[in-house]
């Protein structure tokens, strides 16, 4: 008889399912937390190239609004009419320029619009009013008064103006005429960098840049010119030739306009070294003159060199030089 005792009991332990049980969640956690990191690394991937996109086409579409602004516009003719027109009601009750004047200085802005170098010699009531009507170009103003110039550009900021000492005075002008006049082939030529020039007409003291820029229009209304210890307007007139004369970039031509044309120093001095021939127009007391850029080696500022001979013996003496009742802008 065989005994019980040699019986074979297997207990199956539940650890072992436990650590299967383990291993299988610990598999599952892992696989799923594998699957985050690559949702994760997905989303971030995406944003980043979503971010790149986006910051790729934001100079693409600026693009078109850069372009779209070179190419400027010219002030509409409704708001500079509207210009012309307040500015010139303003001026009613004071001796400024008159309507037509405006107009005709106006109108020559308009031919080199949308820009324009524009030189000004002179703060007077209607120098906001080019600025204005030259909104698109550079308007550039020269005046003898430091106190003046500073004041103007702090109450307006972005008006570029620069104060001159001038050492003529008006009393002297039929002599600097005569000395200008045979200083021609050398100092006084019509053609030269005026910053290098010892010509007493000649306006060296403007800052460096300016002697370079290409001048479209140039109006001559200052400094003073209405008593004899003036500076009077003969350098601003001489050099205003010389500029147009010598330029070396933008049109052939530049437009020359001389206030208080109907006094005899503008007068003279515009027949002298703006010329007879070269005047277009007079509208009411405005010489409206264009001058046309000359070879470096050129020795006469007129072509017609009667009408200059004709004016110089007319010149009066330094003690009877006209100085035309009137005040000066």
């Amino acid at each position: 008889m065989k005994s019980t005792t040699n019986t074979k009991v297997i207990l199956l332990h539940p650890s072992i399912h436990k650590q299967n049980g383990t291993v299988s969640t610990t598999s599952s956690s892992s696989s799923s937390s594998h699957r985050l990191w690559l949702v994760f690394i997905v989303t971030v991937f995406t944003l980043a190239f979503t971010l790149t996109l986006f910051h790729s086409t934001m100079p693409s579409s600026a693009k078109p609004t850069s372009q779209s602004s070179a190419f400027i516009t010219p002030l509409p003719p409704s708001i500079s009419d509207a210009l012309l027109h307040y500015a010139a009601t303003s001026n009613s009750t004071s001796p400024h320029m008159s309507t037509s004047e405006l107009t005709s200085i106006s109108t020559s802005l308009t031919h080199c619009s949308p820009s324009c170098n524009f030189l000004i010699f002179g703060l007077t009531h209607e120098s906001l009013l080019w600025h204005a009507l030259n909104f698109n170009g550079r308007t550039v103003y020269l005046d003898e008064s430091e106190f003046l110039v500073s004041k103007f550009e702090q109450s307006h900021p972005g008006i570029e103006a620069y104060d001159l000492s001038f050492t003529t005075k008006v009393s002297d002008f039929p002599e600097l005429i005569s000395v200008t006049k045979s200083q021609v082939q050398n100092e006084c030529r019509p053609v030269q960098n005026l910053l290098f020039s010892e010509c007493k007409m000649g306006i060296n003291d403007m800052p460096n840049h300016l002697y370079d820029v290409p001048w479209d229009v140039i109006l001559v209304d200052g400094p003073r010119g209405y008593f004899p210890n003036a500076p009077g307007r003969m350098a601003a007139i001489y050099t205003a030739s010389v500029l147009a004369r010598s330029k070396k970039d933008g049109a052939s031509h530049t437009h020359i306009f001389v206030h208080d044309f109907y006094r005899e120093v503008e007068r003279i001095c515009s027949d002298e070294f703006l010329c007879g021939e070269n005047l277009v127009e007079t509208v009411d007391v405005l010489g409206h003159f264009v001058v046309e850029r000359m070879e470096e080696k050129s020795f006469e500022f007129c072509k017609n060199s009667t009408s200059s001979s004709s004016s110089s013996s007319s010149l009066p003496t330094s003690n009877s030089a006209s100085l035309s009742s009137g005040d000066d802008d």
